[in-house]
């Protein structure tokens, strides 16, 4: 079943938001009679049912609202969009399929390019959503500055710094030997001259931890959705 997103999803007859009814009407291809799985990115979803298609908007009606719980242990990355704007809208599209829950775009001092793109980003995350049938929309956070990113980490999540140097305390441990199984993190990834000494310290002085995703040297998104990954899969252990 086709997947459309709904914020103000709830029981009865209502339009489908502008966006969404464009695409249902034009890519979708939507007739009276049709039914798709409503999400609105708060953990609720229902089936729907098209009652009838207009010009610029579709009457759907839904019957049974139905919930989930919100995935448990959960997931930040902070992240330095990369100078390619396409290769971190790519690192945003894979991470929402594998299982992130939270996104913060950070600032570095080696950060190549500074344009924020929040709308075509977000946009790329309900996209995502969608696809692949989540029923939490991830947070996306307005790129920050490291030193505002750390004051968004929450306590219940582990601080863990990726980088490429060589230990600063001598136990770098692989990313899955540094988190238990359930435990809820945050995990820092630099851009692509990697993080400064400076701020690897600023987050070990944070409560951060250093932490290895092996042996090669990953580029930025691919470091990140490997984060992501590794963290997924833990939980599966």
């Amino acid at each position: 079943m086709r997947s459309l997103y709904v914020p103000n999803l709830n029981v009865g007859r209502f339009e489908l938001p502008d966006d969404e009814a464009r695409h249902a009407i034009k890519a979708l291809r939507a007739h009276v009679g049709d039914k798709f799985l409503l999400i609105d990115g708060k953990g609720n979803y229902a089936d729907g049912k098209i009652l009838e298609v207009l010009k610029r908007t579709c009457i759907i009606e839904v019957a049974k609202l139905n919930s989930k719980p919100a995935p448990t242990p959960s997931l930040t990355i902070i992240v330095c969009p990369t100078k390619q704007t396409d290769r971190f809208e790519w690192f945003l599209e894979k991470a929402v399929e594998i299982g992130v829950d939270r996104v913060i775009p950070v600032w570095c001092k080696r950060s190549e390019r500074r344009v924020e793109k929040f709308d075509r980003w977000s946009k790329v995350l309900v996209s995502a959503m969608k696809q692949s049938r989540r029923t939490w929309l991830p947070v996306l956070e307005p790129a920050c500055s490291l030193d505002v990113a750390l004051e968004l980490v929450e306590e219940s999540e582990k601080l863990c710094v990726a980088h490429c140097m060589p230990s600063f305390e001598g136990d770098k441990k692989h990313l899955l030997h540094a988190l238990a199984k359930d435990q809820s993190a945050c995990i820092a990834i630099g851009p692509e001259g990697d993080f400064t000494e400076e701020e690897v310290r600023i987050m070990m002085e944070k409560g951060g931890v250093e932490i290895s995703l092996g042996d090669s040297r990953l580029r930025t998104e691919t470091a990140a959705l490997s984060a992501v990954t590794y963290f997924r899969a833990l939980q599966t252990i």
